[in-house]
């Protein structure tokens, strides 16, 4: 409870005027006397009013700090039940919460961290033994380790030895690596099939669109493995489009290394014009940030450019790729 402005301003009169006289203070204040009345019975009732040792029917003001901390010590009593209810509360909303995330780790293995990258190995090498009509396979980098290769093309010659229909997306750069050449070349004649693309989402292994595989988030070397049905339903479907678009892999040498590296040259041009970072470049395209940051000096430095803008400016001026506006790339 607290003085209305109207009891305020009546308080306010007696304090000056240090006596109660109703109905001057009812003309002088523009009140009538039944607001006054009722004014007054609000500040005897609140305690900031009393009446007067010799004289009872004479009221006195009382100090408004004395009042104020009675008023406000009922009010503070009661936040502080109320916080300490909200405390229970919330300790009981945060246990459940604790059971919650309990459950969440041993109820579900739809999403699951392979840290180590000895268990990724395994955990392939599982799911290829039990993988029976198709595996999808983007691999993005126009470099292959060798031992890399060696050691899956036991595991994929396993595969098409029993009729799994195999099919892997590479980038156009590694049409340039040996390794990547012989590989395929073995794997294609029995029946696997290969695409380059300019650019990559990035590396997935799909066994029979059941179970994929994506890389941990960062520099580690672990994986993430996928089991719910909608996530890799939806993975598989990537891969099928970035497939409709992929061209046939062939070695650079067959279709003309000149005619290869302008495909690839436009490919770096169309980025730098939509004003991607080098590291962005280099893992679009497979290359190397080396690899990368050579081709970017050499293409500006043949179309004269001062600028990556520049760049793709004068390349799409030049007809080399249609222009592209900043920002209309992801990074």
């Amino acid at each position: 409870m607290r003085p209305s402005e109207r009891e305020a301003t009546l308080y306010r009169w007696i304090a000056r005027n240090q006596r109660l006289e109703p109905d001057r203070a009812a003309r002088e204040l523009g009140l009538d006397r039944e607001e006054i009345d009722a004014a007054l019975l609000s500040l005897t009732g609140m305690g900031l009013l009393k009446a007067d040792a010799e004289d009872p029917t004479r009221l006195r003001p009382v100090d408004p700090d004395l009042v104020g901390v009675v008023v406000t010590g009922r009010l503070e009593a009661a936040i502080r039940t109320q916080q300490a209810e909200l405390h229970r509360i919330r300790e009981q909303f945060s246990d459940l919460r604790g059971h919650y995330m309990d459950s969440l780790s041993h109820a579900s293995a739809d999403v699951e961290i392979v840290p180590r990258v000895e268990e990724v190995r395994a955990a392939l090498n599982r799911a290829s033994a039990e993988c029976a009509e198709e595996m999808l396979t983007s691999q993005p980098g126009g470099r292959r380790d060798p031992a890399v290769l060696q050691e899956a093309l036991g595991r994929d010659s396993a595969l098409l030895a029993r009729g799994v229909r195999m099919r892997t997306l590479y980038h156009h750069t590694a049409r340039f690596n040996g390794p990547s050449q012989a590989y395929v070349a073995t794997l294609s004649a029995l029946g696997a099939e290969y695409r380059t693309a300019h650019q990559l989402f990035g590396r997935l292994i799909v066994f029979d669109r059941k179970i994929a595989f994506v890389p941990e988030h960062g520099d580690s070397e672990g994986a993430v493995v996928v089991r719910e049905p909608s996530l890799v339903h939806y993975l598989s479907e990537i891969f099928e489009q970035t497939w409709s678009l992929a061209e046939p892999f062939s070695d650079a040498a067959v279709d003309g290394l000149e005619a290869v590296a302008k495909d690839v040259d436009r490919t770096i041009v169309r980025l730098l014009a939509a004003g991607l970072k080098d590291e962005t470049i280099a893992r679009r395209t497979g290359m190397s940030l080396r690899t990368a940051r050579k081709h970017i000096a050499d293409i500006m430095e043949t179309l004269g450019a001062e600028s990556r803008f520049q760049a793709g400016f004068l390349a799409a001026r030049s007809g080399l790729v249609d222009f592209v506006e900043p920002g209309s790339e992801n990074s």
